[in-house]
């Protein structure tokens, strides 16, 4: 994983130990669509550049905090936005 699972509590203002399981998942799927707007895997950086990992976090609270009723195109257009810079433009 690109963000750790206690960076990312602590992004979300989580103290408790009870929700790990469910953070972790939201970070996998967070870390695959983010690779997915990116067009390349994370892996590829030598260093992942901090607003790559932000985008990380903001997806993961997205998914966190609106779970029942997220927006995935509004999420999509910030998600874009913050990683245009760093987007291939053909895979």
């Amino acid at each position: 994983m690109v963000v750790t699972l206690e960076n990312t509590k602590a992004w979300l203002r989580v103290e408790s130990n009870a929700e790990d399981a469910l953070i972790e998942s939201f970070i996998v799927a967070a870390e695959d669509i983010v690779a997915g707007i990116l067009r390349f895997p994370l892996a590829e950086f030598a260093d992942v550049p901090e607003p790559v990992k932000h985008a990380i976090y903001f997806a993961v609270s997205k998914l966190y905090e609106e779970r029942n009723e997220l927006n995935t195109s509004a999420l999509t257009e910030v998600l874009k936005a913050l990683l245009f810079s760093y987007r291939r433009v053909e895979w």
